[in-house]
């Protein structure tokens, strides 16, 4: 596979394994990823949390580490990538109601390049006005915004992924193994 311009967009308590884990993996690769926040320049950091499973009625939240930015938000042209990663957490709720962010995720959608998103990370593709008539999963409490977007809600077991076109989801960080070889045949085609 030729190695690949990706772009990762974050911000403040994004999740840390859905962060670190594909920004680590693509790199090894061989991929160039930038990771930038609106905001923010290439070394700052954003602080990240850690969900787990524990067997409440939903996700536990912990403090997670510092994730160092490389890129600079300000200076992304984002015509210049090949694909898009959105990890989750907090950071989508927040970053969807920046025009700049809304306008990335759109480019990827109109140039029909490779877009992997996870977990809460489908909040910013239905505020991008980006999954109609699309599968997305995501995690399940990301199920009515999908579903306003006029998106089809893809309910898996949190360890498996789903692709659509140029888009793949996966409902939380579990899913890694499933998600990023759905999104490394994307970056091969």
């Amino acid at each position: 596979m030729k190695n690949k311009k990706i772009l990762m967009v974050t911000g403040d308590f994004t999740e840390d394994y859905e962060t670190m884990v594909p920004f680590q993996a693509l790199l090894s690769l061989g991929h160039t990823v930038d990771a930038v926040c609106p905001g923010k320049s290439a070394g700052d950091t954003v602080a990240t949390a850690i969900h787990d499973f524990e067997g409440d009625q939903t996700y536990t939240e912990k403090v997670g580490h510092r994730f160092a930015l490389n890129a600079t938000f300000a200076d992304i042209k984002v015509e210049d990538y090949d694909a898009l990663v959105i990890p989750s957490g907090r950071a989508p709720e927040y970053l969807r109601l920046n025009k700049d962010v809304i306008a990335m995720v759109k480019h990827f959608f109109t140039t029909n390049k490779p877009v992997a998103a996870v977990c809460h990370g489908a909040q910013l593709l239905a505020a991008a006005g980006v999954l109609e008539n699309r599968k997305c999963s995501a995690y399940p409490a990301c199920q009515p915004e999908v579903e306003l977007a006029k998106g089809q809600f893809v309910e898996l077991p949190v360890d498996q992924a789903v692709t659509d076109g140029n888009l793949v989801t996966a409902p939380a960080w579990p899913a890694h193994p499933a998600w990023l070889a759905q999104f490394y045949v994307l970056l091969a085609e």
